[in-house]
């Protein structure tokens, strides 16, 4: 059976969320660790990996969302108004990032789609003002006409 796209979105979400914290050159490593670990943790993400496919996917989406986080970023900065990414929360970063790319670069996913799903993604991983934050910013982000 495959994950579905919210549970492949969440393992996104936490490897792009710790991939934050390693260097370059680390990435490649941090990402092989992930997926030895994750089997072992409990949690709301599904812990065992349906195929290498779903592995696969997730390896190469995050490193494509990690290496537009300059473009990324610049699209958030010019919007946020009074909170640029240097001064967001961690996680809800992560997830707009996330968001941002789906609406910027990848054109699978519907916009509305990758703003629902941001919003679902931080009413788990971010505080209780997270959900509205990251709505908000995507909002600005998006022509009102999509």
């Amino acid at each position: 059976m495959a994950m579905t796209r919210r549970e492949i979105r969440e393992h996104i979400f936490r490897l792009l969320f710790d991939l934050e914290y390693y260097a370059g050159e680390d990435r490649d490593e941090q990402v092989q660790l992930y997926f030895e670990l994750v089997p072992e943790e409990e949690g709301p993400v599904q812990s065992i990996f349906a195929s290498d496919e779903d592995r696969a996917y997730i390896t190469d989406k995050t490193m494509a969302i990690a290496e537009k986080i300059p473009e990324i970023d610049a699209a958030v900065n010019a919007v946020a108004k009074g909170w640029k990414t240097g001064r967001m929360a961690r996680a809800d970063l992560t997830i707009i990032r996330i968001a941002v790319y789906e609406i910027l670069f990848d054109e699978s996913i519907p916009t509305g789609v990758a703003i629902n799903e941001a919003v679902e993604l931080a009413k788990t991983y971010g505080a209780d003002s997270s959900p509205a934050f990251v709505n908000g910013v995507l909002a600005r982000l998006v022509p009102e006409e999509a």
